[in-house]
């Protein structure tokens, strides 16, 4: 009797210590770039800034679009995407880090963090893709010109937004669940400004070989396809360009890439960066300050970019504004 009596006294008091273990973390604190309380004030006024450009700015470039009858094209339809997506990317994030550093209370719930994790991957990817797909719009326009208005024609162009999304939407929805099988101990520091998944994965005290290799399959696929897209279409570009004899008709081809071509390099460039850095130096510090060039400063720069070298979306705005060419 007492034998028995034991054994139920030990087995309930390990069911306690396997739910005690199971216990989900409800919270995580996001370090971000600095302990140090005297510079919080210098660091929310620097991404207030940044943020309201970011926004104001994409916000621009929509409103001149869809005023202006004339950008109606293959070209400014993609762009005005890709300026919605670049407000969700930085809304996604960065609202989040100012309520922390005004508040000095550093911490996201765990279900906020799964949902920032999911829509950041969204957009992440959605811009990737919609580079990509304004690369093979000015492939189209410089190679094959005479055909342009045929094969860019609206359904493609809105096939290629909604293929877009549905990829986008996969990967995210897949990396997602794939963190939600994480269990996580008592680590719950992420030093960083959101919850960025290489991160998230990091802190997990449950195995993470399966989760390793999602995110590398993804990237190696869903960030490699896009760039050799992007590359071959800018190879062919470039050939094209050069076989033009006139030196104004160079020109002229040119301009008309320049500025997609300045953020795809800003896009990537600043992407690479990052995965490379953390790989090389390991240190997420060094992953986080390299995180705001590409889901903060490229967002905020592109309106920027597109505006001062493109002579219709001056129009567009001006007209906007002032009510008259």
């Amino acid at each position: 009797m007492i034998v028995s009596c034991s054994f139920s006294y030990f087995g309930s008091h390990i069911d306690d210590m396997k739910l005690e273990n199971d216990t989900r973390i409800s919270e995580f604190l996001l370090l971000g770039f600095s302990e140090e309380p005297e510079l919080e004030p210098f660091l929310f006024g620097l991404f207030l800034s940044m943020y309201l450009a970011t926004v104001l700015g994409n916000q621009l470039i929509i409103l001149a679009i869809s005023s202006d009858s004339c950008l109606h094209t293959p070209m400014y339809f993609f762009l005005a995407n890709l300026s919605f997506v670049d407000i969700c990317i930085t809304s996604t994030t960065v609202p989040k880090m100012l309520v922390n550093t005004q508040t000095q209370r550093k911490v996201i719930t765990y279900d906020s963090c799964i949902i920032q994790i999911y829509f950041f991957l969204l957009f992440i990817g959605l811009d990737n893709f919609l580079l990509t797909v304004m690369a093979y719009d000015r492939f189209v326009a410089i190679c094959h010109p005479l055909h342009y208005t045929v094969i860019m024609n609206p359904q493609l162009c809105g096939l290629l937004v909604l293929v877009s999304w549905f990829m986008s939407i996969l990967h995210s929805l897949l990396q997602t669940l794939m963190v939600l099988r994480l269990s996580f101990c008592t680590k719950v520091e992420i030093n960083h400004f959101f919850c960025e998944i290489n991160q998230m994965i990091q802190l997990a005290c449950s195995d993470t070989f399966l989760n390793d290799m999602v995110v590398y399959f993804a990237a190696l696929i869903l960030g490699g396809a896009p760039l050799s897209g992007v590359l071959y279409s800018y190879s062919r570009i470039g050939s094209s360009i050069c076989g033009i004899l006139s030196a104004q008709g160079k020109c002229k081809a040119f301009s008309t890439c320049a500025s997609h071509l300045s953020v795809v390099s800003l896009f990537y460039c600043t992407a690479l960066g990052v995965y490379l850095s953390s790989a090389a130096t390991q240190s997420s510090h060094a992953s986080a300050v390299a995180s705001v060039m590409y889901a903060v400063v490229t967002p905020m720069l592109n309106p920027f970019i597109y505006s001062l070298r493109n002579k219709d979306i001056k129009g567009a705005v001006n007209v906007f504004f002032r009510g008259k060419p």
